[in-house]
């Protein structure tokens, strides 16, 4: 934890104390990454050529064809996943873990037990995915309900109209299981346009209903960027008075997301990776500054202020994503820092330069750029 913010050259050397000397590079707190699926990873592995058709329900199709094939979900694919983000200066992640009847609860063992041997450097929560469907797939609910009693934070959904094509009965389902075992929601909702809102008014008018406040997430959530200005604006006022928050992993093909507006209404954007080196995509390598970059590219961020917001995104603000009360380079905070040879914050930003070192939990764990765990 870090105890004491003091001026350079001021703090007084204590006996056994490890000093690191920092060289006069810039502080940043640790990046949280609020949407990531560590399990899903072949990193380690010899190349894997992308198969399968590019829909959703072909991506879904094709992962459960091959992944027995390459060992996934297991403790070292999610642990090589886990020491990229360690690499890239990413010290606590939000995670979705598949739950399937295939894999049954498989993954989610695999991620507490790879965070383990990394001795708890990245700090990770778990929502517990049913990436193969929810209703359509007779067993799964029992397994998000076993879960949840077991003490997860959340447990997730995914696209209630095109995949389960029931919107009302998976989410009717997934809340009354939240509501019941007091834990949040986090929706996968690819759907566009019209169909895409009007999951997000059955998403609000449900968090309304369950008192879960702060605690309903949608993932992706495409829609919102393509409804006209008047109907966004509503949808943007109904998810903030409802405490609806956003996670996006800001894809070059969609539309921009309404952030001042987001950001006026209270609607919480997170930033996330997704997916990296799996059998939906070979991209990714765990630098949630690329993200960033990428956030800010989408949305023509320019200026210094809106630049350092996207590095706010993936820091301080993403704090309550991991369920952090406070997340910074402030006393009470988790020793989570990373340090970076910048002139500047939106110079950090353009740049996404090397992490000289990465501290979490008070420990180094990148030395010179060199991973140390």
């Amino acid at each position: 934890m870090i105890t004491e913010v003091v001026a350079a050259g001021s703090a007084v050397r204590g006996e056994g104390v490890e000093w690191l000397d920092g060289r006069g590079l810039l502080a940043l707190p640790g990046f949280i990454n609020a949407h990531a699926h560590v399990d899903k990873s072949w990193w380690g592995q010899p190349w894997v050529s992308y198969g399968g058709e590019p829909t959703t329900q072909g991506r879904i199709a094709h992962e459960r064809a091959e992944r027995d094939k390459y060992g996934i979900p297991s403790v070292d694919g999610t642990k090589a996943v886990l020491r990229e983000f360690l690499r890239h200066g990413t010290t606590a992640t939000r995670t979705h873990v598949d739950v399937d009847l295939g894999v049954g609860l498989r993954g989610i063992a695999n991620v507490h037990e790879a965070a383990a041997a990394l001795n708890g450097a990245v700090d990770v929560e778990i929502v517990a995915f049913p990436q193969d469907g929810v209703l359509r797939r007779p067993g799964v609910l029992e397994l998000l309900d076993q879960v949840a009693a077991e003490g997860a934070t959340s447990i997730g959904g995914l696209d209630p109209a095109s995949i389960d094509r029931d919107p009302v009965g998976q989410l009717d389902a997934l809340f009354e299981i939240a509501v019941r075992r007091n834990v949040g929601i986090d929706i996968h909702l690819h759907d566009r346009g019209d169909l895409g809102a009007f999951q997000y008014e059955l998403i609000a008018e449900r968090t309304t209903a369950g008192g879960l406040a702060g605690r309903v997430n949608v993932s992706h959530g495409f829609a919102l960027g393509e409804l006209a200005p008047q109907r966004r604006a509503e949808m943007v006022y109904q998810l903030g008075e409802a405490g609806v928050s956003w996670t996006t992993v800001a894809p070059v093909n969609s539309a921009p997301l309404p952030w001042r507006e987001m950001r006026t209404a209270g609607v919480a954007i997170g930033l996330g990776t997704d997916g990296i080196r799996d059998l939906w995509s070979p991209y990714g390598d765990g630098d949630l500054l690329q993200i960033a970059r990428g956030f800010s590219r989408l949305h023509g961020l320019r200026e210094d202020a809106d630049l350092t917001y996207a590095i706010e995104l993936a820091t301080t603000a993403a704090a309550p994503f991991v369920h952090r009360e406070v997340h910074g380079l402030t006393p009470g905070a988790r020793a989570d820092i990373v340090l970076i040879d910048a002139e500047n914050v939106p110079d950090v930003l353009v740049r996404a330069p090397r992490r000289e070192f990465v501290i979490a939990g008070g420990e180094v764990v990148v030395r010179d750029g060199v991973l140390q765990v």
